[in-house]
């Protein structure tokens, strides 16, 4: 026990001390704006058959652009939607008509609203689309719906 002691008190005895100096250079990312800074429009038609709506049917392509100034290549970029969740699918927007959701989808896959899709390449943008879906088990009545939402381009 002396011994572990004796070598503690040794090895604690002697003590080198060195400054420190911290440095570094704070920048903020490049500005990028989304689709100029005009709104997106996804227009389904005016005949959406109330039966048909499934969430596979009127399937739309989202046609947005993302640009950049120069320096854009070194931050993490990310995309978001963000707007008010359906309360039946949580990758749906909710519409202005009840049990009628706008289900977005990134890669064919269903994107949650408001989550923030991470690893995006500014050169080759990731293809977003949204379809209708209602809630399981109504009947949808007939008449015109809009959703809105909106894509934020960030960084992290």
């Amino acid at each position: 026990m002396l011994v572990v002691v004796l070598m503690f008190w040794l090895a604690t005895g002697v003590a080198l001390a060195a400054n420190m100096k911290l440095h570094g250079t704070l920048v903020e990312p490049p500005l990028c704006t989304v689709s100029g800074g005009k709104d997106i429009d996804v227009d389904f038609g005016s005949a959406v058959g109330v039966d048909k709506v499934d969430g596979a049917n009127y399937l739309q392509t989202i046609s947005y652009q993302v640009t950049c100034q120069p320096g854009a290549g070194s931050w993490g970029l990310g995309l978001t939607v963000t707007g008010t969740v359906s309360g039946f699918d949580t990758a749906a927007l909710q519409t202005d008509v009840t049990d009628l959701g706008i289900r977005l989808l990134q890669g064919s896959k269903a994107w949650p609203i408001n989550q923030r899709l991470t690893g995006v390449d500014i050169n080759k943008l990731p293809i977003l689309q949204a379809v209708p879906v209602k809630k399981p088990g109504v009947k949808l009545k007939e008449g015109a719906f809009n959703a809105t939402a909106t894509l934020l381009a960030d960084y992290q």
